[in-house]
């Protein structure tokens, strides 16, 4: 296993009342829906998705993620990686279901489609207006269509209910979709993956589970019935691979290996 690369943290930028983004002093060579394992030195490990090239957004949801919220600028990471898979060029029109947190692995690939002519629409969403991570980077590279839960902006309602809309307006239109990607809650993109093959649309998503070592060796990440490692196998996956995993949508495990 690679020793992590300790990087200095050289602006933290607050995204969202519960989301802020780490820029470090280092810039790396990854394909977007790919992580690193970001150390805290003396406190713990975790993965995160890069959301840009030299940094990475965190959603203060836990221990780790805690702690990280109080760094201050100048203290260090380790960093290792690029590990997994990224998202895969897959046609000239393509839309992106972003929700909350999973915009960090959505944008940089968006962006990355946009500077190849890739037609990209990024539904995106967020509980309330001030948690729409990235949105004048999504509206820079692609066709934006914010959503909120509360109706502060945008659309009110769910990026899966825009989705349809969106799809039965270009069914009407003889609008072709070749490809969605999506990364946000599991239930989000359980939904996601169903509305695609309503439409017989190839789907490409990025999974959540827990890690330890990030390469494949623990076994820890690893999904019913297949037992794939989402951290080497994944964690992008394409829609029939996916069919593969029992557990989508359904349970996860924690630490311990129990069912949550």
């Amino acid at each position: 296993m690679e020793r992590p690369q300790m990087c200095e943290i050289k602006e933290i930028i607050k995204e969202s009342p519960t989301v802020k983004t780490f820029i470090l002093n280092k810039e790396f060579n990854f394909k977007g829906g790919q992580f690193a394992m970001v150390w805290v030195p003396e406190y713990d490990e975790k993965p995160f998705g890069f959301s840009n090239k030299n940094g990475f957004s965190v959603a203060n949801v836990g221990r780790t993620t805690s702690k990280m919220h109080e760094m201050q600028e100048g203290e260090l990471l380790g960093i290792r990686g690029p590990y997994g898979n990224g998202f895969e060029t897959f046609g000239d029109n393509i839309i992106a279901v972003a929700g909350g947190i999973g915009s960090a692995p959505i944008i940089p690939t968006v962006e990355e489609f946009a500077k190849q002519n890739i037609d990209v629409t990024t539904i995106l969403g967020g509980r309330t207006k001030e948690e729409l991570l990235f949105l004048d980077r999504f509206e820079n590279a692609s066709n934006t269509v914010p959503c909120t839960d509360d109706g502060t902006f945008g659309y009110n309602g769910f990026t899966t209910n825009k989705l349809i809309e969106i799809l039965e307006q270009r069914k009407e239109e003889n609008i072709s979709t070749d490809c969605l990607i999506t990364c946000g809650p599991e239930i989000m993109m359980k939904k996601v993956v169903e509305i695609a093959k309503n439409y017989n649309i190839p789907v490409q998503l990025s999974l959540e589970r827990y890690m330890k070592c990030g390469i494949g060796i623990c076994g820890q990440c690893s999904v019913d019935d297949e037992g794939y490692c989402i951290c080497k196998d994944g964690p992008v996956f394409w829609d029939n691979k996916l069919n593969m995993i029992k557990e989508f949508g359904k349970y996860r495990r924690d630490a311990s290996g129990a069912k949550i």
